[in-house]
């Protein structure tokens, strides 16, 4: 019997996911990753610097980066103190300084210069988690990713496709079940441009504004 509620419970959980990725499809249809690059090593780099940061402030710091450090053997080369003289204004700056120096020298050293498209092989990089690496094998190689930054993970609570859910992997995993894994990717960049435009953390929720509101779990 216990077995049998699971499943149906599943079962409306995949229906909502569903239902909500097409609100969300129509709500912002050019949705994409706000950490601007465009080589793949960048957004190695942009996405260590944005832990505790926002993406807007990334944005403008990593343009003095990359013009002293143009490409992974320069920074590879780099003195760890002088990025991190660089990127001290996204805070936490001598650890991120230092995953950054180790993980250029690792692309140069062990993996001639190119970021490696697979997701175990991006977690072997300093620095990288699954967040990350779910990140690279989505936005730069196109394969199903499940991203679940903070925004993701209060949202989906809300949303009630997890229930009291907090720890990234876990939730992560399960979003696997219930997200079309081509939907993935594009669907927690949704999360997050609907996070800080509706569904805020720091303000309440503007959900007389929300393209989900009549099924979302918390409104209902």
């Amino acid at each position: 019997m216990a077995k049998e509620k699971t499943e149906g419970t599943d079962e409306k959980k995949k229906e909502l996911a569903l239902q909500i990725i097409e609100r969300l499809k129509e709500a912002y249809p050019d949705a994409d990753c706000s950490l601007d690059y465009d080589q793949a090593w960048k957004l190695l780099v942009s996405v260590r610097l944005a832990a505790q940061c926002t993406d807007a402030r990334v944005n403008v710091v990593v343009q003095d980066l990359y013009a002293m450090y143009p490409d992974i053997n320069a920074l590879a080369e780099a003195e760890v103190e002088d990025i991190e003289a660089i990127v001290k204004p996204c805070g936490l700056g001598h650890s991120k300084a230092r995953d950054i120096s180790a993980c250029m020298r690792m692309l140069r050293d062990e993996y001639n210069g190119n970021v490696p498209d697979e997701f175990d092989e991006l977690l072997k990089l300093p620095g990288v988690g699954r967040k990350s690496a779910n990140l690279i094998v989505g936005d730069v190689f196109g394969k199903p990713a499940i991203v679940t930054d903070t925004h993701c993970i209060r949202l989906v609570n809300r949303m009630g496709l997890v229930d009291g859910v907090k720890e990234p992997k876990k939730v992560e995993m399960a979003l696997w079940k219930l997200i079309p894994p081509e939907e993935g990717n594009d669907f927690c960049h949704r999360l997050v441009w609907h996070g800080r435009d509706v569904c805020t953390a720091r303000t309440k929720p503007r959900c007389d504004q929300c393209c989900i509101s009549d099924i979302c779990e918390k409104h209902i």
